[in-house]
């Protein structure tokens, strides 16, 4: 394909009417400055992949130029697209589709008065780093040891947190004593932990090791375990796995999180010393921990079965507490003012632990109740950690068809399939060809959760309509989005500099901890009464920014990561 469009531009040069750059004119320099009115994914392309960059308020040019950034020879001239007036975005722009450029290499996109679009690459695997580099963020959030040079690079820091001696909150249904509930990872900006949004990510997470068990292999990621012989995404699952663990009392319950009663300053982890407590116990917690452990079962069995096996004892004996306690919310106490993760409607949970727990076991005790409610397949942004994880039990259904009651998988992949379906209309039809419209806290999530479900249906049904939706979920997060932003840290040649993150604040290290998925545009602005400062009036897809207090739009938090991480790891595996 490259020496075609190579030979196309030798016939058209005594043409040059064809050309806004004629073969007497040089292409302009590379000075460095790129433009940031031509929005793409900044990283790359896989060669059969759709290739699309948004460009914003250009009125002159009609015509836009590949240049291969190396040779600086003109690939392929095409037409922008008419004006398209994007209310979501606040823009008008033009689109240049440069689908037919396949061959491997460094690209530039160039129009007229507006110069280069940041480079990006072509080729296999190209998002291969951006992978890694999103379950290497996971490290960096270890809870109780210190982050060596070795592996965290500049990063490094102390140990904090050993977490080995936790008093009990009343609101715990305990007055007296103290657990050890080390280790695990700190779940956002902030230094606590919490069962819901821990593990709900995990569930995602073994969700990619159960279908693509070799996307990671052992000494991929340079943290302290390579070399063990064991996958180090394994390895590093295990490190948060170990924790929730520690979190499940004696009668099977689970508590709710492990926090200081207030959120600590922007200091570095071994500078936040205020007392730490075991906080709460209810069913939401118990069930997503029951749904992830009876995964982990599954997922650590061939390395690990004794382990294997305590996850499951561990799920079923969080089930049965569920079963006594089946409607037990929680809501912070008035003396504790972190996040609450909490949940009025437990049946995305229940569907969850039971659909795992009969996957795991094969007991129809599980599945009955599953027969009983009518399943729910729409997918609404905003819904997170209280409504999602019913979708990652139908994942798992569809997984393990061999064990499913026909009826039953054929309803869920019937909706499946449906629902993927709307979202590529969806895609297809809202700017910047994200499949949501509405953006709540954590939008990228919203974005990256609904690719998870054209993901399922490319698995079940390999169209090239799911495939494309789930590219240009990516290609939005990389930097197809109306701030012309890759929201992934370190990832991209425009990033964010100044995430709501604790660490990244108080290190005194210019660039941010890198790996880490910024929350991505919020048009709630729940923020700008502590100090965020927004544009005026910002369209929806334009409600972030690049401050460290936008806890709103601009923190970290595991359950966006993890959607990203599999979308990624979905996209290394199937695309070409």
């Amino acid at each position: 394909m490259l020496f075609f469009n190579r030979l196309r531009i030798v016939v058209l040069c005594s043409f040059s009417i064809l050309f806004t750059i004629s073969c007497e004119e040089s292409l302009p320099p590379i000075t460095g400055e790129f433009s940031e009115q031509i929005r793409l994914n900044q990283i790359g392309y896989y060669p059969n992949s759709e290739k699309k960059a948004v460009v914003v308020s250009s009125q002159k040019a009609d015509t836009f130029h590949i240049v291969d950034s190396v040779t600086m020879n003109v690939v392929l001239t095409g037409s922008l697209s008419p004006v398209q007036d994007w209310k979501l975005a606040g823009e008008q722009v033009r689109i240049a589709d440069f689908s037919t450029v396949s061959a491997k290499g460094t690209y530039m996109v160039l129009v007229g008065e507006l110069g280069y679009s940041y480079p990006f690459e072509i080729k296999k695997n190209v998002l291969k780093e951006v992978f890694h580099g999103s379950v290497k963020g996971l490290y960096y959030q270890r809870v109780g040891i210190p982050l060596e040079k070795e592996y965290a690079g500049k990063w490094h820091r102390a140990k904090a947190h050993a977490d080995d001696s936790i008093p009990f909150h009343p609101s715990s249904g305990k007055t007296e004593g103290y657990i050890a509930s080390p280790g695990g990872w700190y779940d956002a900006g902030d230094y606590n932990k919490y069962i819901v949004n821990a593990t709900f990510p995990l569930g995602q997470f073994y969700l990619l090791q159960e279908q693509y068990p070799n996307a990671i292999s052992d000494n991929d990621l340079n943290i302290p375990e390579s070399g063990n012989g064991k996958s180090d995404y394994l390895d590093e699952l295990k490190y948060e796995m170990d924790w929730a663990l520690t979190m499940q009392d004696t009668d099977g319950g689970l508590f709710h999180k492990l926090t200081t009663k207030n959120f600590e300053g922007m200091v570095m982890p071994n500078k936040a010393l205020s007392q730490r407590y075991i906080v709460g116990k209810g069913t939401t917690a118990t069930l997503d921990f029951a749904a992830c452990a009876a995964q982990a079962h599954r997922v650590f069995n061939k390395v690990d079965p004794v382990y294997a096996n305590s996850c499951l004892v561990a799920a079923k004996k969080a089930y049965q507490w569920a079963l006594k306690n089946p409607a037990v919310g929680f809501v912070n106490p008035d003396d504790v003012h972190t996040g609450q993760y909490g949940d009025t409607n437990f049946d995305d949970e229940w569907f969850w632990a039971n659909a795992e727990l009969f996957v795991s076991t094969n007991d129809t005790s599980y599945l009955n109740p599953l027969k009983e409610k009518a399943m729910n397949f729409e997918f609404k942004a905003g819904e997170s950690w209280t409504g999602y994880m019913r979708f990652l039990g139908m994942f798992s259904f569809l997984n393990h068809k061999e064990n499913i009651p026909a009826d039953m998988y054929a309803a869920i992949e019937k909706g499946i399939l449906k629902s993927a379906d709307d979202l590529v209309v969806k895609a297809n039809k809202f700017d910047y060809f994200q499949p949501i419209d509405d953006f709540h806290w954590g939008s990228n999530s919203d974005v990256l959760n609904a690719a998870m479900i054209m993901a399922q249906a490319y698995r079940l049904d390999p169209k090239s309509a799911y495939l494309k939706g789930v590219q240009q979920a990516m290609d939005y997060v990389l930097g197809t989005n109306a701030m012309g932003i890759s929201y992934l840290t370190g990832f991209g040649d425009k990033t964010p500099m100044n995430i709501h993150h604790r660490q990244s604040a108080a290190d005194g290290i210019e660039d941010p901890v890198p790996g880490l998925l910024s929350g991505g545009p919020n048009s709630r602005l729940q923020d700008v009464a502590g100090g965020t400062v927004y544009p005026e009036n910002p369209s929806p897809m334009q409600s972030w920014v690049d401050q460290e207090p936008s806890y709103a739009s601009n923190e970290i938090c595991l359950n966006w990561n993890a959607p990203m991480t599999y979308v990624l790891g979905f996209l290394e595996q199937e695309s070409d």
